[in-house]
């Protein structure tokens, strides 16, 4: 080599090889590791999140599928059979200033086929007291038995237990806006329903 540059010694410059292979080679293992990394992060995810999410569904499916909440109204197999009209002795009070109609209305329970025990004026704490269109009044036990089986007549009469009352016997008390026992085909309905309730859905039920 003439010129400017000469090479003096016994010694020679060593050329480097190029390093545009070993950065590809970093680069390519640098995005597999992130590749693995991440797919380890997805499957994570998943287990505490997706399969959390569908076994909890599946255990609100078979909760769904199992769970039946029976209707307010008391049934027969969970209160005992409800007594028929003719085991019930109902007691007919006018609590009203109209005369009459406490004969009136023990006639028409009678014919329904319950038995009628006294009838006459309502006692001083009702007499005139009653603003609605009745009261069916009973001892504590009729409250699931004679009680409801008696408002099925009335079935906008209020309903009242006497925890100190004696005796099996139910009354019914006329109020000022009573007008007639509720029609006998829609007291059979209500007696029929009452017997047999059919199930209704919960507010969770419904979420289903």
């Amino acid at each position: 080599m003439g010129g400017e540059y000469r090479i003096r010694g016994n010694k020679y410059p060593r050329m480097r090889r190029p390093r545009r292979g070993r950065l590809v080679v970093l680069a390519v293992a640098s995005v597999a590791a992130l590749g693995m990394i991440g797919w380890g992060t997805l499957q994570l995810i998943d287990v505490f999140t997706g399969n959390g999410r569908k076994a909890s569904a599946a255990g609100a499916k078979a909760d769904c599928e199992t769970k039946v909440t029976p209707s307010g109204t008391p049934s027969p197999s969970a209160t005992g059979p409800l007594p028929e009209p003719g085991g019930i002795t109902v007691n007919v009070f006018n609590a009203t200033t109209r005369s009459g109609l406490a004969k009136q209305t023990a006639d028409e329970l009678k014919k329904r086929g319950f038995k009628i025990g006294d009838v006459g004026n309502a006692p001083k704490e009702f007499d005139k007291k009653v603003k609605g269109t009745g009261i069916v009044l009973g001892p504590a036990e009729s409250i699931n038995g004679s009680l409801p089986v008696l408002a099925t007549q009335l079935t906008s009469a209020e309903r009242r237990t006497d925890a100190a009352r004696k005796g099996k016997d139910v009354d019914l008390i006329i109020g000022n806006s009573f007008k007639a026992l509720t029609k006998k085909a829609d007291a059979d309905k209500a007696l029929a329903a009452l017997a047999e309730p059919e199930p209704t859905s919960t507010a969770a039920e419904q979420n289903c």
